[in-house]
C-alpha cells in the first residue's frame, strides 16, 4: 500500500493536502503516533495519514468538505497508548472507546468543528452503533476500514510470499542435493 501511495503521489500535486495536515503533522503529540503500531508494521501515524489522504482524494473529487476530512482523518486515532495492551484506566475495549478518547486528545490540540469531532468519533461505525451524520464522516469510516484491511493483507500477503519462497527453495537445495 504504501508503495501505491509513493507511485501515486508522483501523479499528483499534493501540496494542498500537506498544507491541510501541515499543523498536525507538525505537532509533537501526532508525531508521537510513530510510536505506536496500528496494524502489523504500520504505526498509527502512517495509518493515519494513508486515510487522510484517500480522505482527501475521495472528498475532493466529489466537491465535499475534503478541508474537514482531511484534518478528522489525520486524528482520527489520536490515542497514543498500544491497544494490544489492556490499559487499566480505560473502561471498555479499545474499538468501542478510541474514538472518543482520540476525539478529547485531539481537540485539546487543535480547533475542530463538530463535523471533525462527529467524524472522528464515529468512524468505528458498525463496530459501534454511532453512525457518521455527514457523508464525509462516512468515507472517512470506509476508508479506515479499507486502509486497515490493506495493512493486514499486505502482511499476510507477505509472509505467505516467505513461506513460498523458502518452500521452493528447499526443494531446489534438495534436488541439488539429490544429485550429488
Amino acid at each position: 500500500m504504501k508503495k501505491f501511495v509513493s507511485d501515486f503521489n508522483a501523479h499528483v500535486d499534493n501540496t494542498e493536502f500537506l498544507s491541510i495536515i501541515e499543523e498536525f503533522v507538525n505537532n509533537e503529540t501526532v508525531q508521537k503516533m510513530k510510536n505506536f503500531r496500528q496494524h502489523y508494521e504500520t504505526t498509527c501515524f502512517d495509518h493515519c495519514y494513508m486515510v487522510a489522504f484517500y480522505c482527501y482524494l475521495i472528498c475532493k473529487k466529489y466537491h465535499l468538505d475534503y478541508i474537514s476530512a482531511t484534518r478528522a482523518a489525520m486524528v482520527h486515532d489520536l490515542f497514543l497508548y498500544d491497544w494490544r495492551v489492556r490499559q487499566p484506566n480505560r473502561k471498555g475495549l479499545h474499538a468501542f472507546t478510541h474514538g472518543k478518547l482520540a476525539c478529547e486528545n485531539a481537540s485539546k490540540l487543535f480547533s475542530l468543528s463538530q463535523k471533525e469531532k462527529d467524524m472522528i468519533i464515529t468512524h468505528m461505525w458498525p463496530v459501534t452503533l454511532q453512525f457518521p451524520t455527514s457523508i464525509e464522516g462516512l468515507i472517512l469510516t470506509f476508508v479506515d476500514k479499507y486502509c486497515a484491511t490493506s495493512e493486514t493483507l499486505e502482511v499476510i500477503k507477505s509472509k505467505m510470499f516467505m513461506k513460498k519462497a523458502f518452500r521452493y527453495a528447499y526443494v531446489f537445495f534438495s534436488f541439488i542435493m539429490v544429485r550429488f
